[in-house]
């Protein structure tokens, strides 16, 4: 089997890569990495000095690939299934746009409150959660606002936004609930839930949820 995925199933950035993987039905070894393990730390860093998860390993064509998007992107180029995660043209431009705002415009704020709470007491930073549960809240004003074109992010097609968007609006939404506020972005995320790939991606990680910080 050429492809092996370093990854860890708690980590929201795998679990939009393994909804890729998962939704073709592509074919690949998973290898989990405790970091905390030295051994498996060292071969991790080899792999990708920066140290950070997921990292896709083809040996077929001897290419390491880092990070999620990128990962993505390369299995629509050479290991494309009946789901084309980027369309061709302007709307292949408008995924990746749709992408980066659910990584950069609500994963990193649900990401901050969350690294928060495993921060010492003396150390941490009400402030910065305060700012990160305002700017979730203006991402989920966008979200419940473009959610009335169609059931998936790019509307009729399942794409890399929908990809990107599962994992922070699951954890998004355990840090700052919005089934009350947002009706039309807590029924996507219910529909993404239901997605036979996005099912199994919950249903592995689920023996490791119990490691989630409790405020």
């Amino acid at each position: 089997m050429s492809l092996t995925l370093h990854f860890h199933p708690l980590s929201s950035y795998c679990w939009k890569t393994l909804i890729a993987l998962y939704e073709n039905d592509t074919p690949f070894v998973p290898r989990i990495v405790n970091l905390g393990d030295p051994a498996q730390r060292y071969a991790h860093l080899a792999l990708w000095p920066v140290g950070k998860f997921p990292v896709l390993q083809d040996d077929a064509r001897g290419d390491i690939v880092p990070e999620a998007t990128i990962i993505i992107d390369y299995l629509d180029s050479h290991y494309p299934g009946a789901t084309r995660f980027i369309p061709e043209g302007d709307l292949g431009l408008k995924t990746r746009l749709r992408d980066r705002f659910f990584d950069l415009h609500l994963h990193a704020h649900m990401q901050k409150i969350i690294d928060d709470r495993l921060r010492p007491a003396d150390v941490k930073d009400p402030h910065g959660v305060a700012e990160a549960k305002t700017k979730l809240g203006i991402a989920y004003d966008m979200i419940e606002r473009d959610m009335a074109d169609g059931p998936w992010a790019m509307a009729r097609a399942f794409t890399l936004a929908d990809c990107a968007a599962l994992p922070p609006l699951y954890y998004a939404n355990k840090v700052l609930p919005f089934a009350d506020t947002h009706p039309r972005a807590f029924a996507y995320l219910q529909r993404l839930q239901a997605r036979p790939s996005i099912a199994r991606v919950l249903r592995e990680a689920e023996p490791y949820l119990g490691m989630f910080p409790q405020e």
